[in-house]
């Protein structure tokens, strides 16, 4: 069993609706308010199908990882299942490549920032903000969990508020409370047709909807650190798939009746263009306002689930120890100072590439993400046979239609992946592939190095 006792030192003190609202809080980063421009431009007003599709996969890994959550609620969460269910090789990777995506990702926000800030004071270079806000999430990820998380829940609300007043507006507008006369279903219409890039448009932009979604699954990180696993996990699951998959259909779908979908881009996001639409005094500042919380939020939960999955690969004995070593607050602090790489990469990019440094993180973090999501479907797999084998507790929370629905999740996923390599998203596949087999020949190096040792090792491993 090894890593899931030796994982009991964090603290557990998280509550429902935190998780909920952690969950929430990394799921609606960039991928909503400036990714949804480039679905919309990539589908066109079927878009909606895309993100209908979208949530239907997430919903599937959802029902898996609750099941295996609650059978093991650590910080390794689907690293650990992953190495006890498939193979340590499937752990190592898992981890790894979910540690990358998250180091990576809080760059992406973190470029993202640089941008949203530029918007007051577009003589600043985006360095110094990058460097800034670094500074201060370190700062809160340094202190307890509970203001990490206390934090993060004020972060979420402030988005998700905005969401709600968003949908709000945009309703009455719709029903003629605005002077604009070009809003309304004919800008479905307007394009002649729903689907103007066909259904292949429409796949595609499954793909970008998933960026919207990555992060649901750090409710699985953060349940080694959850009060009462068995109802907070299975409840936030719930709660985050129903709350984000009708959030953005709704938004999608206001926005594309106000918006036409051909002026959708990336300058600017669409959230804004339908403030400007109403002539809100300031729109577009309380909008990069909000926009900038949820990058700091999406940043400040990346940062805590890379901390948290370098910790647990210590533990593991995959990375050095003094990464396993926790703070007098219960916090893995070298764990969080190798995880803020990202930042400093994102800077560096940021510097070298101004104009595609957001594309190319994006890129390069949706692999790690995707390739758990799917290594999640396939640790259920070996996961439910298992857990019946052995006799395992009855679980409060089982995946339906098991395998079917398990392994239709598994080959969506996988189809997605093998379509970047025929879209504008190849990179994913190009920097994927090379970094997958990199962590191979690494492991294979590793598991060389602690054959000798393991004898001496094995005794104590069960212990």
């Amino acid at each position: 069993m090894g890593n899931f006792e030796k994982e009991q030192g964090l603290k557990r003190e998280l509550k429902t609706g935190q998780l909920t609202m952690m969950a929430m809080g990394c799921a609606i980063g960039t991928g909503l308010f400036l990714g949804s421009g480039l679905a919309i431009g990539t589908a066109g007003p079927g878009v909606l199908i895309s993100y209908a599709i979208g949530a239907f996969i997430v919903l599937l890994l959802m029902g898996c990882l609750a099941e295996m959550t609650v059978a093991h609620p650590t910080s390794g969460a689907f690293g650990t299942i992953a190495e006890k269910y498939i193979s340590p090789g499937a752990g190592f990777l898992v981890r790894y490549s979910y540690w990358i995506a998250n180091v990576l990702a809080v760059g992406v926000e973190v470029s993202a920032i640089a941008v949203y800030m530029n918007f007051w004071f577009p003589s600043v270079p985006g360095i110094v903000w990058i460097l800034f806000f670094a500074a201060v999430l370190i700062y809160v990820n340094c202190t307890n969990v509970h203001t990490f998380a206390t934090f993060e829940y004020w972060f979420s609300m402030i988005k998700v508020s905005a969401i709600v007043l968003f949908i709000l507006l945009g309703a009455y507008i719709l029903t003629g409370g605005s002077e604009s006369s070009a809003s309304g279903s004919e800008n479905f219409a307007s394009s002649d047709q729903f689907m103007p890039f066909g259904w292949w448009g429409i796949w595609v932009a499954v793909f970008i909807s998933l960026f919207s979604f990555l992060g649901t699954e750090q409710i699985a990180v953060t349940a080694g650190e959850a009060k009462e696993p068995d109802i907070a996990v299975p409840k936030a699951l719930k709660a985050t798939v129903f709350r984000l998959s009708s959030f953005y259909v709704l938004t999608m779908g206001i926005m594309l009746m106000i918006v036409p979908w051909q002026s959708a881009g990336v300058d600017k996001s669409p959230f804004v263009k339908v403030m400007e639409i109403l002539n809100i005094p300031g729109a577009s500042g309380i909008m990069n306002f909000i926009i900038l919380t949820a990058a700091l939020s999406a940043m400040n939960s990346q940062l805590y689930a890379s901390t948290r999955m370098m910790y647990s690969l210590s533990l593991g004995k995959h990375a050095p120890a003094i990464l396993g070593k926790l703070s007098k607050k219960g916090i893995p602090t070298w764990a969080l100072v190798i995880s803020t790489l990202g930042i400093f990469v994102a800077a560096g990019v940021n510097a070298l590439l101004p104009d595609s440094s957001y594309a190319f993180m994006m890129g390069i973090s949706m692999f790690g993400s995707i390739f758990t999501w799917l290594m999640i479907f396939i640790s259920h797999l070996f996961f439910r046979k298992q857990w019946e084998k052995n006799g395992g507790r009855k679980l409060p929370v089982k995946m339906i239609g098991f395998p079917y629905l398990t392994i239709l999740g598994a080959v969506l996923l996988l189809s997605l992946i093998v379509s970047t390599w025929f879209t504008p998203f190849k990179m994913m596949l190009q920097f994927g592939i090379p970094w997958l087999l990199f962590l191979l020949v690494a492991y294979l190096i590793w598991k060389k190095k602690n054959a000798s040792h393991h004898q001496s090792n094995k005794n104590n491993h069960f212990h």
